[in-house]
């Protein structure tokens, strides 16, 4: 993603989960905190940067959440933020400009990136609840996080059960690649949409790769990006594979200039069988379609190996170590952790609560949850591009794959600049 503030995460052993930056200095100043002071009555205000849209179904939880710790502590206010497609530049402009928010999203970086800028957490009351699935994403090697995570990332492929159905796929013939194109086929065949991607703004391009990259490399080839190799025939399958997608028409014709939005609307109005996404595209298309049969399977590897989840920190908040109301924002993120409140937030992002004394209505895809990840105890990779690539990779990984969907760039191309930006980028952080 963006440039290094913390040691990458590949200067690490890489473990495998189991189921469970005077332009600056402007934006700085546009940005700039609202907590440096109380108000006149001496009311605490915190900024919260939470990186969620005006339309997330999060921040409605959370909205809901923060009334409720302001009636009950007066004395203290939180400015929820909304945040766009530049949120990360602007957090990294916040931190190089020694003028972080009080409170912000970690977006799975909490320690990799962010953990110099953030309070510890691990001595909270809380803290005893944090779910050790999260210990290999989340922990330093002094058992120091850096974040209270609201939910546990656990995705696959999304699908619609009801296109399927149309399409005459069965969802159990997704489970190898092989069986998992032929349906792909059977789709088009059907008139609907295979595969619902947003643009290059969205980043879901991005997700695509994150998702489809781990089943494209062999263990060998995965423990070389540790030691700074970049193995290009694998990333190019991945490409190849995005690549064919766009040349059969198997991608929405609309891609350039879709949203999120359009994505969730595509899979609500089963216009859409799959999307490479976090769960919280389903809970977002089932505001549109609260009937709609979406649910979510492993993701079929394309080596030919075994189908897994994909995850890891998802939501995820951390606390200013040197700011002003570090007391008060502490307090705020403990109110966040009261089971009924944790629970709140994380049944609106589709997803298993970060805290294990917590228990969520994971509603529609309860079942996916319980089949996939409770009885058959389907392997939970880690995000591709946080474990593998140097930090500083997400927007590389990002416009080549956008390239390669839109038809601008080949996957030879793309995967040359991912390659050189790898090599770049490693020698900078080792």
């Amino acid at each position: 993603m963006t440039s290094h503030i913390h040691p990458s995460p590949h200067r690490r052993s890489v473990r495998r989960l189991v189921a469970l930056s005077v332009a600056a200095v402007a934006v700085a100043a546009s940005l700039s905190s609202c907590s440096a002071a109380g108000s006149a009555s001496g009311t605490t205000t915190l900024e919260f940067q939470t990186a969620q849209s005006a339309d997330s179904p999060l921040l409605k939880a959370l909205t809901t959440v923060t009334d409720d710790f302001e009636q009950q502590h007066p004395d203290v206010k939180v400015d929820l933020r909304t945040g766009g497609n530049d949120y990360e530049s602007q957090i990294k402009v916040r931190l190089a400009a020694n003028n972080p928010p009080d409170l912000w999203s970690t977006h799975g970086w909490s320690r990799d990136r962010y953990s110099s800028f953030l309070a510890p957490l691990q001595d909270e009351p809380w803290a005893k609840d944090f779910n050790t699935a999260l210990d290999p994403a989340m922990k330093n090697d002094d058992g120091q996080f850096f974040a209270l995570p609201v939910d546990t990332a656990v995705s696959g492929l999304i699908v619609n059960e009801t296109v399927l159905e149309k399409a005459g796929v069965s969802p159990d013939s997704l489970s190898d690649w092989d069986g998992f194109m032929a349906a792909v086929a059977k789709v088009a065949d059907s008139g609907a949409t295979p595969l619902t991607l947003a643009g290059s703004k969205d980043g879901s391009a991005g997700n695509a790769v994150d998702w489809l990259a781990p089943g494209a490399f062999s263990e060998t080839q995965l423990a070389s990006f540790t030691k700074g190799s970049f193995p290009e025939a694998g990333y190019q399958k991945v490409l190849d594979v995005l690549d064919r997608f766009r040349s059969e028409g198997w991608i929405n014709k609309d891609y350039s200039s879709a949203t999120g939005d359009d994505m969730a609307k595509a899979l609500a109005e089963n216009r859409a069988a799959f999307a490479l996404s976090s769960n919280a595209l389903v809970a977002q298309a089932q505001q549109y379609a609260p009937d709609a049969k979406l649910q979510f399977v492993p993701i079929p590897a394309m080596n030919g190996g075994d189908s897994y989840l994909i995850g890891g920190e998802n939501t995820a908040f951390g606390a200013a170590k040197n700011g002003k109301h570090l007391d008060a924002a502490k307090q705020y993120l403990a109110f966040l952790a009261k089971p009924a409140n944790d629970r709140k937030l994380a049944e609106s992002t589709g997803s298993l609560p970060g805290l294990t004394n917590v228990t969520a209505d994971l509603g529609p895809l309860a079942p996916s949850y319980r089949k996939w990840v409770t009885e058959e105890k389907v392997p939970l990779e880690p995000f591709f591009d946080r474990v593998y690539l140097p930090n500083g990779m997400w927007n590389t990984v990002v416009t080549t794959a956008d390239g390669v969907i839109a038809g601008q760039s080949s996957p030879a191309a793309s995967t040359s600049k991912v390659a050189s930006d790898f090599s770049t980028l490693y020698k900078k952080t080792n």
